[in-house]
């Protein structure tokens, strides 16, 4: 069986899993338990229409990272995506959204986890998940669009999860987010809580925050919030200064051993990345378990490798997903393993691009990596300050 297989079968075992864990967290909630038990009989069904696509050399992830908007009602300190992205380009029409996942549960995509900016200004978001029922949304959100209206169209659409972004307590959080901002958290988790909404938490672990993030009151205090979902992600550095706020050897060490303690005594799925990848195989971009496609429609390995030979304004999913660049960085496994904490391929970025420029040096239309690099650099001063 070859490494690619076997990454595989291993994810989608381990979504089958996650989605039977969700499945008996949301047991007091019929609507969100009956949305989740769907999706588990479809996962063979996915799985299949993956095999097929794969006899006829297509390799279909079954996860795709979108991320649906630059645009965002907050400006955080140290926002990888907006010192990513700062000039606004043009998005992907409501349409061209709505074929893409279309073409994606066609070719066996099981589940799509969206990203920003912020999701939720992206109105079509709501009418595109009511439409694919079979398709689970896991939205990064900061949470404060979250209105009375919103909350009670999440409870009727049950195949949305949101996942609040938070930084720990009211000063963690308010420092980097803005004054009022955990206050309002707290008024929006109760709304999502009465409503029976199925939803979580995205925190991201830094060597500063982590105590905090990882104390047993503190993620306790998130269950009985009502948050059924806790995704813990390790701070990449897209910056050289930096370094200093990845967290340590010992410190995921600890958290190895924290998971373990809160997936056994708490009611909540408890996911931690990089280190849950490492169960797959190492590193699942580039299609060995998902891709990403940025708010202009470029295909890319990950959202921390934003380099593209194919988008979806010009081509279907299917003929991007062909990609070259794709195919060459899954021919090298024993590159796309973890090294220690963040993201591989950010820390590999240089080799990506000598793949890329080898691959198409005299394309003129492919999306060069050094606007990038220099946008990063312009930002420093931003991202330092987280």
């Amino acid at each position: 069986m070859s490494q690619f297989a076997f990454n595989y079968a291993q994810l989608t075992m381990l979504l089958r899993i996650f989605f039977f864990t969700a499945l008996k967290t949301a047991i007091k909630n019929p609507r969100t338990a009956f949305s989740f038990l769907k999706t588990i009989l479809g996962l063979g069904r996915a799985a299949g229409k993956r095999e097929k696509m794969l006899r006829l050399g297509v390799r279909v992830p079954p996860i795709i990272i979108l991320s649906i908007t630059e645009r965002c009602n907050l400006a955080c300190k140290g926002c990888y995506a907006r010192a990513l992205h700062e000039v606004p380009k043009t998005e992907l029409t409501p349409e061209r959204l709505y074929r893409l996942v279309d073409e994606a549960d066609k070719a066996g995509v099981s589940f799509f986890v969206v990203a920003g900016g912020e999701p939720f200004l992206k109105p079509e978001l709501l009418d595109i998940a009511e439409r694919f029922r079979n398709i689970v949304f896991l939205v990064f959100t900061n949470g404060l669009l979250l209105d009375t209206a919103l909350v009670k169209r999440l409870r009727r659409t049950p195949n949305i999860v949101p996942l609040l972004s938070l930084e720990g307590g009211e000063k963690e959080t308010d420092e980097r987010r803005g004054p009022g901002v955990h206050r309002s958290l707290l008024s929006i988790m109760e709304a999502l809580k009465r409503n029976n909404v199925f939803f979580g938490a995205s925190l991201t672990l830094t060597r500063a925050n982590f105590p905090v993030l990882t104390g047993e009151d503190f993620v306790r205090d998130l269950t009985v919030r009502g948050m059924r979902i806790v995704l813990m992600v390790e701070f990449t550095p897209v910056d050289p200064g930096t370094e200093h706020l990845t967290v340590t050897q010992a410190q995921r060490r600890d958290l190895a051993e924290k998971m373990r303690r809160f997936r056994r005594t708490l009611p909540a799925v408890f996911v931690n990345l990089p280190q849950d990848e490492e169960e797959a195989g190492g590193c699942l971009a580039a299609g060995r378990g998902f891709v990403h496609i940025s708010a202009q429609g470029a295909v890319e390995p990950c959202p921390f490798s934003p380099f593209s030979d194919s988008n979806i304004r010009s081509v279907s999913l299917v003929e991007a997903l062909r990609s070259p660049l794709l195919a060459r960085l899954r021919e090298h496994p024993d590159e796309l393993h973890e090294t220690g904490g963040g993201c591989v391929l950010w820390q590999k970025r240089e080799w990506v691009n000598g793949l890329l420029q080898s691959l198409y040096a005299d394309r003129k239309s492919v999306r060069e990596p050094e606007p990038v690099v220099s946008n990063l650099r312009n930002c420093r001063e931003k991202v330092r300050q987280f």
